[in-house]
């Protein structure tokens, strides 16, 4: 029996020699409205800004990565991303934690979280797609996978701008599809408005089928406790984001006074806010978005955190690669399943009987599409490609 090779081995000698930025801006079929557009702070969502990193080493390995923005960001993430791009060539694909501390250093000035981690965030995800489609394992295996399927609910036929009537339909499309629950957003000025569709849907679907709903950050703290206590009667499995999203002692008093589960942490940028926010028991359930805490790394930071505070989990949108991370969670995770990134990539998640299957193709098992190419805006290439 031969002993393992060194990390300095000739055999692990490959290096990064190519990296590609693209921005690419995926038009929505519908404007999309929540609560922060019926508030005044917000204009209709139009199109997501993706910013889509491509690795290639010396010994032809691959890796494709992606983050993005809704509404402002694209270029800046973009303009980020271009800048620090060359500071990969040359490097170990293997060492993404001290890669992820390079890039972030090099980009020091602009801070530790927001902009700056979510442009590094896609070279992330795409040296781990690398590692794995290396290895020859889904990005799940490689990680050390719990499960080969996850809870997923709807979003997407559930935004303020849906009449009601069309929510019913919705809702009864999601579970047709296979799709386990379904969210609501809520937050209007007009709170009978929000209980009526809440009160609706319910009715209509029964008490068994798991239902969400989310404020999108549009209480104050009154409010919240108004509705909070309405809808604990609707057997709701959380109430995502009553407060704004730093009002960590608001959401603490909340998930302590109420049966109803809260979920709050998709619009934190980066592990050592989610920190706090674990720090002050603000949430049941902790949704971290691993692009916007800046890739995987970060994410599994965030993860080792709930965990450790018993906190459940449901990653904030990006199922594609969110399938992955929630199938490593000890506990079973919800997945938000959102169709709106499908048009980006050759390939489909399957859903099951409430279940999103985990891709069994290496990494993400994900390859861009035409209309992706068709799509982008902007690239920029360092390096040379093998």
């Amino acid at each position: 029996m031969t002993s393992p090779l060194p990390s300095d081995s000739p055999a692990y000698d490959d290096r990064i020699a190519w990296v590609r930025v693209s921005s690419c801006y995926l038009p929505l079929a519908n404007p999309i409205s929540d609560a922060k557009v019926l508030t005044g702070r917000q204009k209709p969502m139009t199109e997501i800004a993706m910013l889509f990193a491509e690795i290639e080493t010396r010994d032809g390995h691959r890796g494709l990565g992606f983050s993005y923005a809704k509404r402002a960001g694209g270029p800046g993430q973009f303009a980020h991303a271009k800048e620090i791009a060359p500071a990969l060539i040359g490097e170990d694909p293997s060492d993404i934690a001290r890669l992820w501390t390079k890039l972030c250093w090099a980009g020091a000035s602009v801070g530790r979280s927001g902009m700056g981690v979510q442009a590094i965030g896609a070279f992330d995800v795409a040296l781990y797609d690398l590692k794995a489609r290396r290895a020859g394992l889904p990005l799940s295996k490689l990680l050390g996978s719990q499960r080969g399927s996850v809870q997923c609910y709807n979003t997407s036929g559930g935004f303020l701008h849906t009449p009601i009537d069309q929510l019913v339909v919705n809702a009864q499309a999601s579970m047709e599809r296979g799709i386990g629950g379904i969210k609501l957003k809520v937050g209007q000025p007009d709170l009978a408005a929000d209980i009526k569709r809440v009160e609706t849907v319910r009715k209509h679907l029964g008490d068994h089928v798991p239902l969400m709903v989310d404020a999108n950050q549009q209480w104050d703290r009154p409010t919240a406790q108004r509705m909070c206590r309405i809808f604990e009667q609707f057997n709701l499995i959380w109430i995502e984001e009553p407060l704004d999203a730093y009002d960590f002692e608001g959401h603490a008093a909340l998930a302590a006074a109420f049966d109803t589960p809260i979920a709050t942490g998709e619009m934190l940028t980066s592990a050592a806010e989610h920190g706090e926010l674990i720090r002050h028991r603000a949430a049941d359930y902790l949704m971290p978005d691993a692009p916007r805490v800046g890739g995987i790394t970060p994410f599994l930071k965030v993860a080792a955190q709930a965990e450790q505070a018993g906190l459940s989990l449901g990653p904030h949108f990006a199922m594609e690669l969110h399938v992955h991370l929630g199938a490593v969670y000890p506990t079973e995770p919800w997945v938000e399943h959102f169709d709106w990134l499908e048009p980006l990539f050759n390939e489909r998640l399957e859903i099951q009987g409430g279940r999103m299957l985990v891709p069994t193709r290496p990494g993400l098992g994900l390859s861009l599409s035409e209309k992706a190419q068709h799509w982008t805006r902007e690239a920029a290439e360092t390096g040379v490609r093998p």
